[in-house]
């Protein structure tokens, strides 16, 4: 494991610091998150919704909005077509429950993931269109950029299309439709570039609103947008996209709305999550709680059960869906241990670990947790790595990378032997014909060599800030918290520690992980955790540099300072 230091602007840090009465620690990130003055400084830490570009800055946003409003006035049918993951799930949500608030019944379909596989499929089409005739206008949320043939075919039945998506596109676009889609058609520095579906949903809403008070249409004035960042926050967080710019203020904002848990399909997804009525909503409360049980539902069965749950206005009825997606957020993991051992054993008896990519097929894999065993295997091999299933004939999968290769890049490569695919650098979705699979295992490991002619880049940690154990105080924890939310280009700090030691033995635990703690001269000690470190307990009195992450411990209605243990080695001070 590599250890890299920060680059560090020590001039500039003291001067963020003196300027914004912060901490050097926190005006150090600052430094390293592209901070250049105290005025970019103090719009970061205070971040606000009025912080937020003009929507119809956004190519077509406008255009979209206006469509919207010809529906409105004349009453159409509007259908909405969102994608299984949390991301398709909240923007269909929050779009279909603002149209409702002006007169419109939006129908909303989502593909059935095992039959219809993923997007904009023609299967899924014909079947939206055949439950739900008399259409006037398709919405596709989270999909449709790459969807020639699909977008033609509603075309031709005469209905007007709008494409609401973020994935890059990968062939020639769709015609005669309306498409927004930042990364097709907007410069990559724009603050909302990175938006995903449900943020451009957000702002399309955003856009709708402000024509809609143009008009003086009194329901306009009285809806809140703020009161729609509940979902927002929720997709972007579990779709994992960067948490800087716009990004950061829509989920920042978010979080504070779920935490009042207004809408009683939120509670009661709170409550069989386990999450207090009580505690304040975190990033890690979305990304392992109700981001899996979202996507429970879509991976084994139908995710249309989820957008019932977030629209429901009845806590009772509420309950029981949300204890249907636990109950399938247990199968789906009983399921992905499964698949996640026979992906191991065939890494390991075929000797992929060895090579610079890893490709594993099995036609009895379920789709619906490929792309979660393929996270594993990346991580635990640090290497690109594709898992697929079988569905309808083609071997179907997902693709998940680390840091320094794209996957796009390296899937375009590999474009004849694909039936379809697409997705972003860090996961692609996939399938192709069975028999194509040993030329793609080939022509993906030769291209992953040729970008990596050095090897792969080892696994690393980044600290964030060389700090004294002295200075790990509450204080510094509230001076976190301005830094909130953590996630995707917006890490949780790492600090270093160097030459500590431990003067009492290690509490393990679960045969697994321990706890340990640091003396310090004001404070007494400083307890900390490390997971998953059993077998790499430092001896005692022995001065070492820690890694860690800083943090409350809130327990029995208490909170306390700890810090949790990334890596340790001995000490290079």
């Amino acid at each position: 494991m590599i250890w890299r230091n920060p680059q560090q602007n020590l001039l500039l840090e003291k001067q963020l610091s003196k300027e914004l009465k912060i901490s050097e620690p926190v005006a150090s990130m600052l430094v390293t998150f592209g901070i250049r003055n105290a005025s970019e400084g103090r719009a970061f830490l205070e971040s606000k919704l009025a912080d937020l570009e003009d929507p119809f800055a956004i190519t077509h946003l406008k255009e979209a909005a206006e469509r919207l409003i010809q529906a409105i006035n004349q009453k159409e049918n509007v259908l909405i077509f969102g994608d299984y993951d949390v991301d398709g799930v909240t923007s269909a949500a929050l779009l279909v429950s603002f149209l409702r608030e002006f007169g419109l019944d939006p129908k909303y379909v989502v593909p059935f993931r095992l039959q219809e596989g993923y997007g904009l499929s023609q299967i899924a089409v014909e079947r939206a269109l055949a439950e739900n005739p008399g259409i006037d206008l398709f919405i596709s949320l989270d999909c449709g950029t790459n969807s020639l043939k699909e977008v033609q075919y509603v075309r031709e039945q005469g209905i007007d299309v709008t494409i609401v998506d973020h994935h890059q596109s990968t062939e020639t676009l769709p015609e005669d439709c309306v498409i927004v889609n930042p990364h097709v058609f907007d410069k990559a520095e724009n603050p909302w570039q990175s938006l995903c579906t449900v943020g451009l949903v957000f702002k399309l809403c955003h856009g709708l609103l402000k024509l809609l008070r143009e008009s003086e249409i009194d329901k306009a004035f009285d809806l809140k947008l703020k009161d729609y960042l509940d979902f927002v926050a929720l997709g972007t967080i579990a779709d994992m996209v960067p948490l800087r710019g716009e990004n950061r203020i829509l989920a920042k904002q978010g979080l504070s709305v779920m935490s009042d848990m207004k809408r009683p399909g939120l509670q009661a997804l709170f409550q069989v999550s386990g999450i207090s009525i009580a505690q304040e909503i975190k990033p890690s409360d979305v990304s392992f709680r109700l981001g899996p049980r979202i996507n429970a539902s879509g991976r084994l069965a139908d995710a249309i059960l989820p957008i019932n749950l977030l629209l429901n206005d009845n806590y009772e009825e509420s309950l029981k869906l949300a204890q249907q997606l636990d109950a399938m957020n247990k199968e789906r993991q009983a399921i992905e241990r499964t698949v996640t051992e026979q992906a191991i054993s065939i890494v390991e008896k075929e000797g992929q670990h060895t090579q610079e990519a890893i490709l594993v097929y099995n036609e009895d894999w379920h789709f619906g947790v490929v792309g979660i065993v393929a996270g594993r295997l990346s991580r635990l091999y640090h290497r690109p790595t594709l898992v697929l299933g079988s569905e309808c004939g083609y071997a179907k999968g997902s693709g998940r990378s680390i840091e320094g290769i794209n996957l796009v890049d390296v899937l375009k490569e590999c474009d004849e032997l694909l039936h379809i695919w697409g997705g972003h650098p860090a996961a692609i979705g996939l399938s192709l014909d069975p028999n194509n699979l040993d030329a793609l295992y080939d022509r993906f490991l030769r291209t992953v060599q040729a970008i990596t002619p050095e090897g792969l880049p080892e696994p690393s940690i980044d600290i964030a800030y060389w700090i004294d154990v002295n200075e790990l105080t509450t204080k510094l924890l509230d001076e976190l918290d301005l830094l909130h939310p953590f996630g995707m280009d917006n890490p949780e700090p790492i600090f270093g520690l160097k030459g500590v030691t431990l003067e009492k033995p290690a509490d393990v635990f679960a045969n697994k992980h321990w706890r340990f703690r640091l003396n310090t001269d004001k404070q007494g000690y400083i307890g900390g955790i490390a997971w998953n470190m059993a077998e790499r307990i430092p001896a005692l009195r022995t001065p070492i540099d820690m890694a860690v992450r800083f943090n409350w411990n809130h327990w029995n209605g208490k909170s306390y300072p700890q810090i949790e243990l990334v890596d340790w080695r001995e000490s290079l001070a």
